[in-house]
Parts: structure tokens; C-alpha cells; sequence
């Protein structure tokens, strides 16, 4: 029982890990688009999302568990990369 239970741990400590990063990405990411993409494609501003994406970047950095912060920023970095930059993109 004591192994199942380290290696969901583990799993859980991988997941978050890897949308940390996923997170910290769309924060880099947005800094390389111009602000006039994202007004042109109907998002909050360039600077909206930087606060956003880097406020739940440095919510990862500086936890060292799984809370409410890091769980609004998952869903801030799922909204950037499948909704936000998607549209950047096509501007």
C-alpha cells in the first residue's frame, strides 16, 4: 500500500512539474508576441496575460505544494495555449 501511494505521489509531483512548466512557457511566450496581436485578435491586452501567466509562474516557483494558486494558473496557461495564442497565431 505504502508503494502505491509514493507513486501516485510521484506521479502527482511529475504532473505538476510539467504544467509549471507549461505555465512559465505561455509567460515566455506571450513576451514574444506584440501587444497589436493581441488586440487584434480580441484577448486581454499583452500586459494582462504577462501579469497573469507571471504571477502563476512565480506561484510555482515559490510553492512548494499543489493549491489554489497553482490550480488558477493551470487554468490560466490552458486558456493561453489553446485558446489565446491559437488566435495570435492566426493574426
Amino acid at each position: 500500500m505504502l508503494a502505491v501511494l509514493q507513486g501516485f505521489l510521484t506521479l502527482q509531483t511529475i504532473v505538476v512539474a510539467i504544467l509549471g512548466v507549461v505555465v512559465i512557457a505561455g509567460f515566455v511566450d506571450a513576451l514574444t508576441r506584440s501587444e497589436r496581436a493581441f488586440l487584434a485578435a480580441d484577448r486581454l491586452t499583452k500586459k494582462g496575460w504577462l501579469l497573469l501567466l507571471g504571477l502563476s509562474s512565480l506561484a510555482y516557483l515559490l510553492s512548494s505544494g499543489f493549491g489554489l494558486l497553482e490550480f488558477a494558473g493551470i487554468i490560466a496557461g490552458l486558456v493561453y495555449w489553446f485558446d489565446v495564442r491559437p488566435a495570435l497565431r492566426r493574426v
